[in-house]
């Protein structure tokens, strides 16, 4: 009678601490849910932040002036362009 109520005392325990050991990483792996779910929430604004930005820079506005200022760029005009012949293709024709 004593090692039966030795062995349920011992699987008792083993019970009760499988139960804690189980509500703690219950609980853990809640709480990285939450973390992840708010790294992805606050991912998805700044995304959408940085799409929005994105769409302010590539304006065509702003490219001219930029191009214009820091590249010094100007549009082509009939005085400027230069045309080129490829004397090599001109001369295989023939």
């Amino acid at each position: 009678m004593l090692r039966l109520n030795l062995v349920l005392l011992l699987a008792v325990m083993a019970s009760a601490i499988f139960l804690v050991h189980s509500q703690y990483e219950s609980r853990r792996l809640f709480t990285e849910l939450d973390r992840s779910i708010n790294e992805s929430r606050r991912l998805a604004t700044e995304n959408q932040r940085l799409e929005v930005e994105k769409r302010a820079q590539a304006t065509p506005q702003r490219v001219e002036v930029l191009a214009r200022d820091q590249l010094k760029m100007f549009p082509a005009t009939p005085a400027i362009t230069q045309y080129v012949q490829d004397n090599a293709r001109s001369e295989a024709a023939q």
